[in-house]
């Protein structure tokens, strides 16, 4: 019996590479046949992802190899452009590494009886790296760290664009899009889509090679997504295999700097405590900042809040509201930063307040605790949606709020979601416990996504060479 080798390049964002290097350990566990050589490449300097680098160097999982390729000189950014446009700039400057890496992979594998390279597993962000692997005769695998509904709003913005040869514009009506059983709102489509400066031309192209690829891997499971994965079995687009939820849970053992936050939950009550926390880039300005603080001390409710501090501010007391750390001292913790998986796996956390960011939505279904929609950048609108409207397994705060938007949520809309999300009958708060128990026997044997797994590989040793059995 032969080995295989899978070549998987991710994008280097910590929700991206987690993603990756867990799923990674999931193939492994599930056919010791399977080899993984992960591509890492670095576009910018990030704090977050070289400590997650740093973590995965010294666990050194089985059967996994890290090779980091050599920094490339990245194109200059242009201002007047979208940032969505600087990714395929980056993603072509990194084509020479990446293709010297797969060759060198590929010519080692070639004189070995023991194993052969079944294929390359590239993030959303990569799929134009398909051409390498296709000069190597080699099958490319999209995997999707967002989730299906998403993945048919991508498809759909290049069928769209044969008809309308357009971006989308803010005026447009609903949108019935492939995956989403209601006509989808204009308003919570990404920001990119409406960019005449590069946004939208990226996500066409992005897209548009999508249907390139031998099959494409997605961060969700059937339960949850029914609809849009009923969708992609219409043998128009490559097989779709939900393999989720994929959750780094090596986030359960983060300690030292988390100390404090976790020996404060501690003391609360049971799911009394909601929690505030919005991503990586996720911040506010004072003003936002001063709403927040006045709903959260009007609900009266405990609360943990992960505050991002921006320049020019030295510390957040200088963006909250004048004696207000003193009239909540005892009930609300903030802090710069927290575990997040750890801190939703606590008993204290009753509710969360999010960007809906997928891998933080997947987090929370997987530890039953229901979110108050927030959304900020990317895709996290349409996230909103699909949780709140689509599938009633978050309380709507807002669908269309924009980082670059200078509407404020006031004090009392907030109060108001966190009261609702915090009500300990509520039916938002029954879906979302019945729908944890779907996804944790979804990645148990005979679950769905346990299943679709095995398709995978089995596809994915179908398409190597003769000679595995």
């Amino acid at each position: 019996m032969k080995n295989i080798e899978l070549i998987f390049v991710p994008a280097p964002g910590t929700g991206h590479m987690a993603s990756a290097v867990e799923f990674s350990k999931r193939l492994i566990h599930r056919d010791d046949r399977i080899r993984i050589t992960i591509l890492f490449m670095k576009w910018f300097p990030n704090a977050s992802v070289d400590a997650y680098m740093e973590s995965l160097a010294a666990s050194q999982p089985d059967g996994i190899q890290v090779i980091h390729l050599p920094q490339v000189d990245l194109p200059s950014f242009d201002p007047t452009k979208s940032i969505e446009s600087f990714f395929p700039a980056i993603v072509e400057s990194y084509i020479p590494p990446v293709t010297n890496a797969v060759r060198d992979i590929v010519s080692m594998k070639s004189g070995s009886d023991e194993t052969r390279v079944a294929g390359v597993v590239l993030d959303l962000f990569c799929s134009p790296m398909i051409d390498i692997a296709s000069h190597f005769d080699l099958p490319s695998y999209i995997f999707f760290t967002t989730n299906a509904a998403f993945l048919g709003f991508m498809l759909y913005v290049p069928d769209r664009h044969s008809l309308n040869n357009s971006e989308f514009e803010t005026s447009d009506p609903e949108h019935l899009i492939p995956g989403f059983a209601n006509p989808v709102p204009t308003c919570v489509l990404p920001s990119a889509v409406f960019s005449k400066d590069g946004g939208y031309t990226t996500y066409l192209k992005m897209a548009e090679r999508f249907k390139d690829a031998k099959g494409i891997i997605v961060n969700t499971f059937e339960p949850i997504e029914p609809y849009a994965l009923r969708y992609f079995s219409n043998g128009k687009n490559p097989p779709v295999y939900p393999v989720g939820p994929v959750i780094d849970l090596n986030g359960l053992n983060y300690s030292s700097s988390d100390d404090k936050v976790m020996e404060w939950l501690d003391d609360q009550p049971q799911s009394s405590v909601v929690f505030l926390c919005f991503g990586s880039m996720g911040s506010f300005k004072a003003p936002q900042v001063k709403q927040i603080a006045l709903g959260l001390e009007r609900s009266r409710v405990r609360f943990l809040w992960a505050l991002r501090v921006p320049s020019p501010h030295n510390d957040a007391s200088e963006m909250l509201p004048e004696g207000f750390l003193e009239r909540v001292q005892g009930r609300g913790m903030i802090c710069d930063w927290a575990p997040q998986l750890k801190v939703l796996a606590h008993k204290a956390i009753g509710g969360f307040i999010s960007h809906c960011g997928w891998n933080s939505i997947i987090e929370s279904l997987w530890f039953g605790v229901p979110i108050v929609t927030w959304p900020m950048y990317a895709e996290q609108q349409l996230n909103a949606f699909l949780m709140a409207k689509e599938l009633g397994l978050a309380v709507e705060m807002r669908l269309d709020y924009r980082t670059y938007s200078d509407e404020l949520v006031m004090a009392d809309e907030i109060q108001k979601s966190v009261e609702k999300v915090m009500d300990g009958e509520s039916e938002v708060r029954k879906k979302v416990k019945e729908m944890t128990e779907m996804a944790r026997k979804c990645i148990m044997e005979g679950g769905s996504s346990f299943n679709s797994i095995g398709r995978l590989i089995q596809d994915m040793v179908g398409n190597c060479h003769q000679g595995i059995k």
